[in-house]
């Protein structure tokens, strides 16, 4: 492909560079998606054995091993090598390494089921507040397994709010919510919203300053979209990161190890402590919505 690029052309990378996301239909190959589903419903059936959400698996209240409702499996690629090899050695390394490279850095990955039925949603957020960097390089990269549309609660973007307002993601009370307030809300153009839909295979990317979020789902399939984060390999992740002791994160996936750190004189919000205790966006944004009510 030109200009050096493996997976997209010059018009889709400098689409991304100005909008702050991608929609790449049937990117992933049918071998890929097999092997991943392989794996996948490994992991259900072994979700149907537990009663509360860990560090591993997060549950919908209701879930059970008759009726399993998963909300997420976190840190996929650090539990089967599948999941590893596509994170590392999959067709979107080269779409990071596109959009990034030349040097790529392996931040995390997990995977949300928005179970079918009222899967929970994801009110509207960025995601640089959870795991800091030195800049804001890094971007998600998500994996439709199935054929996702309008019913099932796809992913929705603000196009360009990666350039605008980074939002202070705390409660009027100090504790941290993991969504942008109501009062704050106004400054967003949600009305602009983009709802990134495909069928299996395809990928979304959004740049970690990207001001998105997805309805319930509201059909009776289930919609997994596996996510993984990259990030240019001079960005170094601040303290307290929310992956820091993972033994993958930081990985060099593309290129090089940086010899400089670069700073992007944007500051950025810090993340409570989370030693204190998380287990997923779910979870933090239930109980704020809660507590509120």
């Amino acid at each position: 492909m030109a200009h050096g690029l493996k997976t997209i052309t010059p018009e889709q990378k400098a689409f991304y560079e100005e909008n702050g996301y991608l929609l790449l239909e049937n990117f992933v190959s049918d071998a890929w998606m097999d092997r991943l589903w392989e794996v996948t419903d490994r992991f259900i059936a072994e979700s149907r054995t537990i009663t509360k959400s860990s560090g591993k698996f997060d549950i919908e209240p209701d879930h059970s091993a008759d009726n399993p409702r998963l909300r997420r499996l976190s840190q996929p690629a650090e539990h089967d090598p599948v999941y590893r090899e596509f994170a590392f050695d999959g067709p979107i390394v080269d779409l990071a390494a596109d959009l990034l490279g030349p040097d790529v850095k392996y931040h995390h990955s997990k995977l949300n089921f928005k179970w079918s039925g009222g899967g929970e949603e994801v009110k509207w957020h960025q995601d640089i507040q959870f795991w800091p960097h030195t800049n804001y390089s890094p971007l998600t990269i998500g994996l439709y397994m199935s054929d996702v549309d309008d019913e099932m609660g796809p992913m929705g973007v603000i196009p360009k709010s990666h350039e605008a307002e980074l939002f202070d993601l705390y409660g009027e009370d100090g504790n941290w919510t993991g969504y942008i307030a109501e009062k704050d809300i106004g400054r967003v153009p949600v009305d602009d919203v983009a709802w990134l839909k495909g069928p299996r295979g395809s990928v979304t990317v959004h740049n970690c300053r990207m001001v998105h979020g997805s309805e319930p789902n509201r059909s009776s399939r289930v919609r997994p979209l596996l996510l993984h984060t990259y990030s240019a390999a001079d960005a170094l992740t601040l303290e307290p990161s929310i992956v820091a002791n993972l033994p993958l994160s930081n990985t060099i996936v593309r290129g090089e190890r940086a010899k400089w750190a670069r700073f992007d004189p944007r500051p950025c919000l810090m993340p409570p402590d989370w030693s204190k205790g998380y287990v997923s966006i779910f979870d933090v944004q239930q109980a704020s919505k809660d507590d509120a009510a």
